[in-house]
């Protein structure tokens, strides 16, 4: 299934058989450790640097409304992101996963995104714009 959009994100979503719980990660660029001169440039270009994790949270598809909702919700933490990485944790018998089922996976997920492996996610920009990296 290819999903090009938040909105087809959501759609799918609400499509598979089990329920979905939708699990985000907000992050902001930063430069690594030990970064050379040339890194700093690339950097304040808008380029480089490593994604580091700044917030995490799951919803439920009735908890979710446009992204630019997501958006405005994410403000009120006070914490700036350029990028939220979203992936699906599925439900069994129909029955959804509870926040606490949620924890472990946004753990993993964190991890995941620390060490580049950020294959497996779906990334969008504050402008709701899906971001592909290679």
């Amino acid at each position: 299934m290819s999903i090009s959009s938040y909105e087809e994100l959501l759609k799918a979503a609400g499509q598979q058989v089990e329920p979905q719980r939708l699990l985000f990660v907000f992050t902001q660029p930063e430069l690594p450790e030990g970064y050379a001169k040339e890194q700093i440039e690339r950097f304040h270009a808008g380029q480089g640097g490593v994604l580091t994790p700044k917030m995490c949270t799951d919803k439920t598809l009735d908890e979710l409304g446009s992204f630019s909702d997501l958006v405005a919700e994410s403000q009120q933490t006070g914490q700036d992101w350029k990028v939220v990485f979203v992936a699906c944790l599925e439900g069994r018998n129909g029955v959804m996963p509870s926040s606490e089922d949620a924890q472990e996976p946004l753990k993993k997920m964190v991890d995941y995104i620390q060490n580049g492996a950020i294959s497996n996610y779906l990334a969008y920009d504050r402008d709701g714009n899906q971001l592909r990296f290679s």
